[in-house]
């Protein structure tokens, strides 16, 4: 009976919410999530997407949405089977762009604001990506694969039946896919009236390099200059081996007219990414890490006068990292978000005087920003709700909603009270922790309780609402989390974030303790019912923690952990991220003590305690062999203890009913360790 009913939730409409109490897995897949937003360029309306997923059809689609930009009902715009995204307006607002794949491929569509008259632009073999229009609407940019290199049939084309691979190189696989043999160039082609009037030019041709930066790059690394004879774009020119030691990506300037390419941030040698031209077009600023081979270092926000020839960092009087750089209607401030203290909040720079001020305070994040007037158009999310975008005054940081995407799910929902907490370390430093109750929380009662331990190693613990790791569906369960800022997380000083590098098993660790062990002093925290659970960096942690815990645990989930650092170091993909993190490889002559002090696969004899281990067969960061080493050793000391793979997915879970499953799987594992519930 209870498989029955579990089967029934699955495709539970939202009318039947009236009945629900609590959030569960399936209900997280009937938010919609939002996505890309653009305000038109009289500042009077905002275009969205939303998606919707399918469990059914284990699928999302995204549509498009129109709200007016000092708030109103929405209206939606597309209603078909495939989704539209990188959705903006043409410059002169009479049309509303975005990419879909209707067609059979990617393809650049306009139609008018009202949602009528869609019309396909392009008809290209390929396809595109990351589309812009030229503000004087002569010319659009996107992006495109070209070929780059050889499979084994067209080495030897009498052998088509051959499945293998000719590596001789490395960065033969990245993330979650292997070199399929091509790389992203832009591309921009003569434009007018919702037509190409050009084929097509390859500003990058024979170059073997991506712009945007894969695999997460997008649009926000590409523009128009806004007299439209410049593209500026992101691109890290190394390849191979170089590539895979490096971090050094730059800011080029492909000019129109002359066909001329010049490196803006050449001799900076860490990440520069996300171009952005004045209004008025005579600066141009990015963001930009001084570090080489460090991905999490702090973004400084560097501005290129094209008058003087000089660029120079806005930023340096904080130690604010930077991102979303947008400027001022009059080119004299950059407003920008970044993480603090446990949350993400607007910052403003002044171009002139360097000077940098918080503009907004709060228990929530402010994830990305347009300007409306005098208005911010802001995308909003805590750990208690979904992305929502909110207005939000640019003289008193006064906030009105704008969308209510789900609002109406989110009332009839019991939720848990998110709290911060602060606790003294063992180096008597402030630790912040993020304490999610459960609803109805009864202080008189006794709580199982989880520590949650992040992933990145420096991805900030702040006010987002995850899909995976949901803190309030954990609380929902009945579960208190503590979800702590330890050493290594953004948001609390340059010290505090890079402190972790060479040190993982260390300082971050005992910061984990600190948060369980003060959290623990509270009479409704079962002290013999706590459970460490976390992923990537998070799973190391759950994996170190397991050999040097004293008896504090009783269960462990880890998801994409690295066990067995000699192994992964040797495996994964990105190696300047493990040289820096970890230090010398087991091959130098003076290799990193990391190896011997911070591997979880050394201390793996004390482990007594039962473990989850989860993990993707397309996770090329952490790859699969990580979470096989820890379940194949934790089974032969006869620990109890569960593997649950996927053989289609990465470093995340994507794929909706696998997402579900993760979650069954995840809840079935401390019911049955935490609260002695029979396995469902």
């Amino acid at each position: 009976m209870k498989k029955l009913i579990l089967a029934a939730a699955l495709f539970l409409p939202l009318s039947a919410l009236q009945a629900q109490q609590t959030l569960t897995p399936e209900l997280l897949w009937q938010f919609g999530r939002l996505g890309d937003t653009d305000v038109s360029p009289d500042k009077k309306s905002v275009v969205y997407t939303v998606t919707y997923y399918d469990l059914k059809e284990n699928k999302g689609n995204a549509d498009i949405y129109l709200i007016p930009a000092n708030g109103g009902p929405a209206k939606k715009l597309t209603d078909t089977k495939a989704s539209e995204f990188n959705v903006t307006w043409r410059p002169d607002g009479k049309k509303i762009a975005f990419l879909s794949a209707e067609s059979g491929t990617v393809q650049l569509y306009e139609m008018n604001p009202d949602g009528s008259d869609k019309k396909k632009i392009t008809d290209l073999k390929e396809g595109i990506a990351n589309f812009k229009y030229a503000k004087a609407m002569n010319h659009v940019l996107f992006t495109q694969d070209v070929k780059n290199g050889k499979e084994v049939k067209e080495i030897y084309p009498d052998l088509p039946k051959a499945d293998a691979r000719i590596v001789d190189d490395l960065m033969y696989r990245h993330w979650n896919e292997w070199d399929d043999f091509k790389v992203s160039h832009v591309f921009y082609a003569g434009y007018k009236d919702g037509a190409l009037t050009s084929e097509p030019k390859d500003i990058m041709k024979g170059e073997p390099f991506d712009a945007p930066l894969m695999p997460h790059g997008g649009v926000e690394q590409l523009t128009f200059s806004p007299d439209g004879n410049t593209i500026a774009y992101t691109s890290k020119k190394e390849s191979g081996k170089s590539y895979a030691v490096s971090t050094n990506s730059d800011i080029y300037l492909y000019d129109l007219k002359s066909g001329q390419t010049r490196n803006l941030s050449e001799g900076m040698m860490g990440y520069d990414t996300e171009p952005v031209y004045s209004p008025d077009g005579k600066k141009i600023a990015w963001l930009s890490m001084a570090t080489p081979g460090f991905e999490s270092d702090r973004n400084r926000i560097f501005v290129y006068d094209f008058e003087s020839n000089k660029k120079e960092e806005i930023t340096p009087s904080t130690e604010q990292s930077a991102s979303g750089i947008t400027w001022s209607n009059d080119g004299k401030k950059i407003y920008f978000t970044s993480t603090l203290k446990g949350t993400q909040q607007i910052f403003v720079a002044d171009v002139k005087d360097k000077a940098v001020k918080q503009f907004s305070t709060g228990q929530f994040n402010y994830n990305a920003l347009d300007i409306a007037g005098q208005n911010f158009i802001v995308n909003k999310t805590s750990m208690s709700q979904p992305a929502e975008l909110v207005l939000v005054s640019m003289k008193d940081a006064k906030e009105t909603p704008l969308t209510s995407i789900n609002t109406e799910m989110l009332s009839k929902l019991k939720l848990g009270k998110v709290v911060a907490r602060t606790a003294k370390t063992t180096d008597n430093k402030d630790l912040l922790s993020w304490i999610i109750y459960p609803p109805d929380f009864d202080p008189k009662k006794k709580y199982p309780t989880l520590l949650y331990c992040q992933g990145g190693p420096q991805s900030p613990v702040s006010q987002s609402f995850s899909y995976r790791w949901n803190f309030q569906l954990m609380a929902a369960n009945g579960y208190i989390v503590v979800a702590p800022n330890r050493r290594g997380l953004p948001g609390f000083g340059t010290e505090w974030n890079n402190s972790i590098s060479g040190d993982w098993g260390g300082q971050p660790i005992k910061d984990y303790l600190t948060a369980i062990d003060d959290m623990s002093k509270e009479p409704y925290v079962d002290k013999d019912k706590l459970g460490a659970v976390g992923a990537s960096y998070g799973g190391y942690s759950v994996y170190q923690l397991a050999g040097m815990h004293n008896k504090r645990f009783k269960t462990f989930i880890s998801h994409c952990g690295l066990f067995n650092l000699d192994s992964w170091y040797g495996t994964t993909e990105e190696m300047f991220f493990a040289k820096h993190d970890i230090g010398n490889g087991y091959y130098d002559k003076n290799p990193s003590k990391s190896f011997e002090q911070f591997s979880p696969h050394k201390f793996v004899k004390n482990w007594d305690t039962p473990i989850l281990v989860i993990h993707g067969e397309k996770d090329f960061r952490v790859p699969i062999n990580q979470g096989m080493e820890a379940f194949n050793v934790a089974q032969l000391q006869n620990i109890p203890s569960r593997f649950l793979y996927f053989p289609q997915e990465g470093h995340w879970v994507m794929k909706p009913q696998n997402s579900v499953l993760w979650q069954r799987v995840f809840f079935d594992w401390l019911g049955r360790t935490l609260k002695d519930e029979k396995a469902g």
